[in-house]
């Protein structure tokens, strides 16, 4: 089977035709770039993705990471890895040049990193994570805090992590018990424990910088008390040495995919010799690291994306070469087999993955291009109104992926049949690795809440009008092209939806209190993804129009016909199931949240 993980001419139509990536070089901040700038990115991405981090990928699956003498040890090219992430600008590539970085607009590292994710899911963290953890520093902490630890971290020599979970904690970091005591010195005497910390030791470099969340003695109860530190295995010293910081692994997790990047449990502080540095000003802890897991849960749909991609790569590969049967009818038995991708139900399979992980693609690119557009405004409102849109979109940019894309990378299963449960091909592994990304981050439980509790009703519903102010322009251009109508029809017919939903539940909010009405908030989540997602289809089809219609290359005329093909199976084959969401969530029972514990009996 070809070693397709990732199609580079989708990604430019997406790139350049759907989300006008070079217009953000009309912005003073990205003004330094070019349409050829990003096309030379794009092809380097594409081969470090094929020439490094592709090869490994099975092998990261196999050697898993292991403890020993307290350091644990991963595939030998991780640190070849980290160093050419360094060296080629990859980790500082969207730091702003006073840094040294590349001032490049998030959404062409979104794709380059949908291209890493897609090739090898474990191999592509390292550098993400480290990325997102000095970029939390030069926001938020000293010059000095950023001398100390950025440089070593940009370059690939120093791995960044973000610490929050601890064992009793989990998502309730209100409750996490990690402190910190002022030795006043302007450093502070760490100890506790945190868990499932992702690339949280490793000998691919040689040193790990946690952003770690603790609680200062003496400070306020809840998530008001949350302070952020710069927690090292080793302390740099004056002298440009490391010494050892007290933080040990306690263990390394098992895991039943996304083998290749170990996650630790860390012991903090056992004896008593743990230095932290504060960023920022104290019990902002919280806020901070908001920063961080934003970007991360943007991070996990693109990655869900990019495993559900790869999947798809393999099952189409796989669906134009297995001969398997005839076209229903035909009898005569001396006819060869024809490939089972030209039967009907594999093409449903493919459409399903096709319009997952393509339309889930266009969603991330939409949410980092309102991202760079805040960064580079100088406009207060505008910055605000960007701001606002990506707060409201992360928890869908985060969830549809993840959940959708275990769905998806089930199809690429099915279409190779009693193959694909087996280890000959990849989509196994592809299915193993997916299965992370509705956990971390922020569950898909809590991404609801996020949507229904916070960002559909924050500033009295300011961010759900921008929301919808932006698909009105997709559905006015929808609407003035005959064979797009349709598809603006319903699209309207299910904002409308969305919107007698959240009436009728911020009425049981009034009335019910908040277990009744955050009882059924991932529906709520999975109806407002539907939405999105049909609204980045019908975004993708008008424009594929527009090249059929002004007869652009020959070569785009496939991507382009397919891309009509799979908004219309969207909007006839996913948009429907709104309706069977619609009616539980208008329902006046609240099942889930009344049901007493008693009735799940052995």
């Amino acid at each position: 089977m070809a070693a397709k993980f990732a199609s580079e001419k989708n990604l430019k139509f997406m790139l350049y035709e759907v989300h006008d990536l070079v217009s953000l070089t009309k912005q003073e901040y990205f003004s330094m770039h070019n349409k050829k700038t990003f096309d030379m990115i794009l092809s380097a991405g594409m081969k470090m993705a094929k020439d490094l981090y592709y090869p490994i990928f099975k092998e990261m699956d196999e050697v898993h990471p292991e403890l020993e003498n307290g350091t644990v040890k991963v595939h030998p090219n991780v640190r070849k890895i980290m160093r050419e992430a360094g060296e080629g600008g990859w980790i500082s590539a969207c730091f702003p040049t006073k840094f040294d970085g590349g001032q490049l607009p998030t959404m062409i590292n979104c794709a380059t990193h949908f291209l890493f994710g897609s090739a090898n899911y474990s191999g592509s963290v390292y550098p993400g994570l480290t990325s997102g953890a000095a970029m939390l520093i030069t926001s938020f902490g000293s010059q000095k805090l950023i001398d100390t630890f950025v440089p070593n971290m940009l370059e690939g020599l120093w791995q960044g992590t973000m610490a929050l979970t601890e064992p009793q904690a989990g998502s309730s970091l209100s409750d996490l018990t990690t402190t910190a005591v002022d030795k006043g010195d302007g450093t502070y005497s760490i100890k506790g424990q945190k868990v499932f910390i992702s690339a949280g030791d490793h000998d691919g470099v040689d040193n790990v910088v946690h952003l770690m969340l603790a609680k200062i003695e003496g400070a306020p109860l809840g998530v008001k008390g949350i302070s952020l530190f710069v927690v090292p295995k080793y302390r740099p010293l004056a002298d440009g040495t490391l010494e050892y910081n007290d933080v040990a692994v306690s263990q390394v997790f098992h895991k039943m995919g996304y083998r290749g990047a170990p996650i630790t449990e860390l012991a903090i502080g056992d004896k008593g010799d743990c230095v932290g540095w504060l960023v920022g000003q104290p019990h902002h802890g919280l806020k901070y690291m908001f920063q961080m897991m934003n970007g991360a849960r943007l991070d996990v749909g693109n990655a869900a994306t990019g495993i559900a991609s790869a999947a798809y790569q393999a099952s189409l590969d796989y669906a134009r070469q297995r001969p398997q049967g005839r076209k229903l009818g035909q009898k005569d038995l001396t006819k060869p087999q024809i490939p089972i991708i030209e039967h009907a139900d594999v093409k449903r399979m493919l459409l399903f993955q096709k319009a997952v992980a393509e339309g889930s693609l266009s969603l991330i690119l939409q949410c980092h291009k309102y991202e760079d557009l805040e960064t580079a405004s100088t406009d207060p409102e505008e910055k605000e109104k960007y701001n606002l849109l990506c707060e409201i979109l992360t928890p869908i940019a985060k969830t549809f992926p993840s959940e959708m894309g275990i769905q998806s990378t089930s199809y690429a299963i099915q279409c190779l049949g009693g193959y694909g449960y087996c280890q000959d091909f990849p989509v196994e592994q592809y299915y193993r690795d997916i299965r992370i990304h509705p956990i971390h981050e922020g569950t898909t439980g809590i991404q609801g809440m996020d949507l229904l509790g916070r960002k559909v009703i924050m500033q009295n519903g300011k961010a759900f009008q921008l929301f919808k102010d932006e698909m009105e322009k997709t559905l006015v251009m929808a609407e003035a092209a005959p064979e797009f109508q349709e598809y603006a029809k319903a699209l309207r017919a299910a904002i409308a939806d969305i919107e007698e939903v959240t009436a009728h539940k911020m009425q049981v909010a009034a009335t019910k209190g908040p277990e009744a009405f955050l009882a059924d908030s991932v529906l709520y989540l999975e109806m407002f993804g539907y939405a999105t997602i049909a609204w980045q289809w019908l975004l993708q089809a008008l424009m594929a129009q527009n090249g059929l219609d002004g007869g652009k290359a020959k070569t785009m005329k496939d991507l382009y016909e397919g891309k009509v093909i799979t908004c219309k199976y969207f909007f006839k084959y996913e948009v429907p199931k709104m309706q069977g969401l619609k009616i539980r969530l208008m329902e006046d029972d609240y099942l889930t949240a009344e049901a007493p514990v008693s009735c799940f009996n052995d």
